[in-house]
């Protein structure tokens, strides 16, 4: 008999540790889906605020702008977008309630 018979059949065992890395493996990656797919959802299933009705400005120039109601200000006597990161002046604009697609 070759010795490399003699581990021909031999059944090859893991060590204790290779187990608690593989469960530890197999639930970061479970909590990191988990966290995932949960922020996912609550953005999509978030309240939103009310923006009122559409409106479309037209400027003298002649471009449009399709915004909501509520995100127009009127400050000191000039009309104002005010977004989430941004003011636009839209003094001398003509705003008209239309309803536009999305």
């Amino acid at each position: 008999m070759k010795r490399s018979d003699k581990y021909e059949h031999k059944k090859k065992s893991y060590g204790a540790k290779f187990y608690v890395l593989l469960t530890l493996l197999a639930a970061a990656v479970f909590l990191t889906v988990h966290l995932i797919i949960g922020h996912y959802f609550n953005q999509t299933t978030a309240a939103k605020e009310d923006l009122g009705a559409k409106v479309v400005i037209t400027l003298p120039n002649g471009k449009k702008v399709y915004t909501y109601e509520n995100l127009l200000v009127e400050e000191d006597g000039k009309l104002l977008y005010k977004g989430e990161r941004n003011t636009i002046d839209l003094t001398g604009g003509v705003v008209v309630y239309e309803d536009w697609k999305e």
